[in-house]
């Protein structure tokens, strides 16, 4: 894996480096034996009263992103013997009523994600009234200070984006689609923003209904078959490149398969050049860190970042690092 070019370490984070690098080693080669160990030994246990700390996530059905999410969340909770809660919703709304229930609920913190900030502000604003310490991840960085949350965990998406359109010059491409599968999605605008940033060729946007595949896949197909001459498609999450490779094989299309976000399939078509190359964004870090970033707040006060951003990605990986992928996708971290 290499870090994308453009990336920039966020003021205040150089001193996590080395625990992000530790945690990225431990979930690389230990195992499914190491986090059995990790869930077997809580290390929380005698530091006070259990926390309980509710996470609520834009994520649709069937989004196998949130899964790695969740599982790093566990595995923090597991070792700082705290109550992990989980919902989501596609909708903002409902995003929000589910925040509500958790304050209601009196939980200890939250870790919540900005997909559409607006529809969070006041239910966040209710969370610090009642005290509730917030860590945002994911989606939405540039509100979560503004929303008062200690800070945010995930990868800067602008950036991200720029380093995708960087690739795709070094790749000598020239007309890219960028596909959209959340229309308002704030952190799904900013990569393909990104992208037309530092890209040489030009760059058109396609909105998709990222609810139903089958609907994305042939709405990728006619865009395909349009006869607009893509070369490069770039999907926003690892479910859509799937739908995207199929979508060129049935239009007959040469266009390459590129995409943000990981998952077994992703590094499957990778290792079969059915994509060029995939963004990492660590989601297990960000589900790791929130819940022990939040445990390490109430336990004696500390804020992860200094309460600035904590990055997570991007990195570029390619066919190159199936290998290590493949093992980092057994053991469940990517």
């Amino acid at each position: 894996m290499r870090r994308a070019r453009t990336a920039r370490t966020a003021t205040g984070v150089g001193a996590l480096v080395a625990a992000l690098v530790l945690l990225a080693g431990c979930s690389g080669s230990g195992g499914k034996d190491a986090e059995d160990r990790a869930e077997e030994e809580p290390g929380g246990k005698g530091s006070g009263p259990r926390l309980k700390i509710g996470m609520v996530t834009h994520s649709g059905e069937g989004d196998t992103f949130w899964d790695i999410v969740q599982k790093g969340a566990k595995r923090a909770a597991a070792k700082d013997d705290v109550e992990f809660l989980y919902a989501n919703d596609k909708e903002a709304k409902g995003q929000a009523e589910l925040v509500q229930s958790y304050i209601d609920k009196k939980v200890d913190g939250l870790i919540v994600t900005l997909a559409k900030p607006d529809a969070m502000k006041a239910v966040l604003a209710k969370a610090a009234d009642a005290g509730i310490p917030v860590i945002t991840i994911n989606s939405g960085a540039q509100y979560s200070q503004k929303f008062g949350a200690l800070t945010h965990i995930g990868q800067d998406e602008s950036v991200a984006g720029e380093a995708v359109g960087e690739e795709l010059n070094a790749r000598g491409l020239k007309k890219a689609l960028c596909v959209l599968h959340e229309q308002g999605n704030v952190s799904l605008e900013e990569r393909c923003a990104g992208v037309k940033k530092t890209f040489a060729g030009s760059v058109e946007n396609l909105n998709v209904n990222g609810t139903n595949m089958p609907e994305s896949q042939s709405t990728i197909q006619a865009k395909l078959d349009s006869g607009a001459d893509f070369d490069a498609v770039v999907t926003l999450g690892a479910p859509f490149a799937e739908a995207a490779a199929q979508a060129k094989k049935d239009s007959g299309s040469k266009a390459e398969i590129d995409t943000f976000d990981l998952n077994a399939e992703v590094v499957k078509q990778l290792k079969a050049k059915e994509i060029g190359f995939a963004v990492d964004q660590q989601p297990y870090l960000q589900g790791y860190l929130a819940v022990d970033g939040l445990w390490l707040h109430r336990v004696n006060g500390n804020v992860s970042g200094g309460g600035k951003p904590v990055l997570t990605g991007p990195a570029i990986v390619t066919e190159k690092d199936v290998p290590k992928l493949q093992q980092l996708t057994a053991d469940g971290t990517r």
